[in-house]
């Protein structure tokens, strides 16, 4: 199963692959990375259809943010759950992205056992 992760720090990486090393050395996961959201709609976009099946998103970025990522993924592949991350748990944003069809909404700094139960139960579901 593959994930994409969108975030403009790109020490965000080197993080996620350090709390998801064993499902990725086991292959149950494989990660992809993204540092902004026009570069995610070119990873979305390469592959037909795209092996991607969960988008994690920083909703703060430079150019194209979060939420207008999220419109724009479930405009053109309505199939990809997305979540939404943010350093600011405000509730505009939460409200924006639950209504633009965001599966879940993280603050920062992530609780990585939140999000790891939530990645192991896709990976449940798609194998």
């Amino acid at each position: 199963m593959k994930i994409l992760i969108v975030d403009d720090e790109k020490d965000v990486e080197m993080l996620f692959r350090q709390k998801f090393r064993k499902e990725v050395k086991s292959g149950m996961l494989e990660l992809a990375f993204a540092f902004s959201g026009e570069e995610a709609l070119q990873v979305l976009g390469s592959e037909h259809p795209p092996k991607v099946v969960y988008v994690f998103s920083d909703i703060n970025m430079p150019g194209m943010n979060g939420l207008e990522l999220l419109d724009n993924i479930k405009q053109q592949f309505p199939h990809i759950q997305v979540s939404m991350i943010s350093a600011y748990g405000d509730l505009q944003n939460y409200e924006k992205a639950m209504e633009s069809g965001a599966k879940e909404f993280f603050t920062k700094p992530i609780d990585f056992t939140t999000l790891k139960a939530e990645v192991n139960k896709l990976i449940e579901r798609h194998n």
